[in-house]
């Protein structure tokens, strides 16, 4: 620079004083950065209180939260619990002397999954039935007895006793088998048949015991006692054939009130008269 101009320039700095330049924010650009400043410590403020006061209604400590309690042996939940999506755990029990109860609108399902997560057993309970779902059902007693078992092949009633207590009694669509059918003390026993028959079959041998009672046998068409093997006995002090046909009299106006007991070939019973000997093959028409 020549030396005139330097010169020139350190004179006119020098006349006019040194220039001080502000540094900060003034005007209206300071009161908007104080009301944002101002409007952040009170939004800081209302979110403070937000937390203390959602801490203070759902019951936030150091052991959890709400009813909800964190302890060495799990979580611990007092009061009624809502869960609103699937709830995975070991085991689920309630506090010692307590129930435990599981409430739905709906129904309650049980699944019990294999490792690939595919169904092996449930229970549905809903608001029209209970149902169970597996390959078999077991009802056991404390000391491990079989009360009740079902599966595709059987069911199986392990009880001493089993009573049917509705008043039309049970109905079987096919066949039973049971070493014993008895009614309760001064009950009834009735096997009934309405539209079929009635077959009883054993290989060694049918009972029919009435002790404190009378036995009574009723069809509409045929009644039929027989043995293969062996003999039919009917052994009574008293043995009456109300209803059997009479033969016709051998001597006319005769009041005899003897009669014998005949058998024709088909099996079916009559009367006749009695004589000096048999007087059976006299009233053979009765056979016809």
């Amino acid at each position: 620079m020549p030396q005139e101009q330097y010169a020139h320039r350190s004179t006119m700095q020098t006349s006019e004083g040194p220039q001080v330049y502000k540094v900060g924010i003034y005007g209206w650009r300071k009161r908007c950065l104080y009301f944002f400043v101002l409007l952040l410590m009170i939004l800081i403020l209302v979110n403070l209180a937000m937390t203390i006061w959602i801490l203070k209604v759902m019951n936030f400590t150091i052991d959890g939260m709400g009813n909800l309690r964190i302890t060495e042996k799990g979580l611990k939940l007092e009061g009624d619990s809502e869960f609103l999506k699937p709830l995975y755990a070991k085991e689920i029990r309630s506090r010692p002397g307590n129930p435990l109860y599981f409430q739905s609108a709906r129904n309650v399902t049980v699944n019990i999954l294999n490792e690939k997560t595919k169904v092996l057993s449930r229970l549905v309970t809903g608001p029209q039935a209970v149902e169970a779902h597996s390959q078999k059902f077991e009802v056991k007693t404390l000391s491990g007895k079989l009360l009740f078992s079902a599966d595709d092949n059987e069911v199986v009633v392990g009880a001493e006793r089993l009573r049917v207590l509705g008043a039309e009694g049970t109905v079987f669509p096919k066949s039973i088998e049971t070493p014993n059918v008895r009614a309760d003390p001064f009950k009834e026993l009735r096997l009934e048949s309405p539209t079929r028959a009635l077959v009883m079959e054993a290989p060694k041998g049918i009972e029919i015991n009435a002790e404190a009672g009378s036995l009574k046998a009723t069809c509409r068409t045929e009644l039929r006692l027989e043995s293969k093997d062996g003999e039919i006995t009917l052994n009574s002090a008293k043995i009456k054939l109300p209803n059997l046909p009479r033969g016709s009299s051998s001597s006319a106006g005769s009041r005899q009130k003897i009669y014998e007991l005949c058998v024709c070939p088909n099996g079916r019973l009559f009367l006749s008269q009695a004589g000096t000997s048999s007087t059976c093959q006299i009233n053979t028409s009765v056979c016809l």
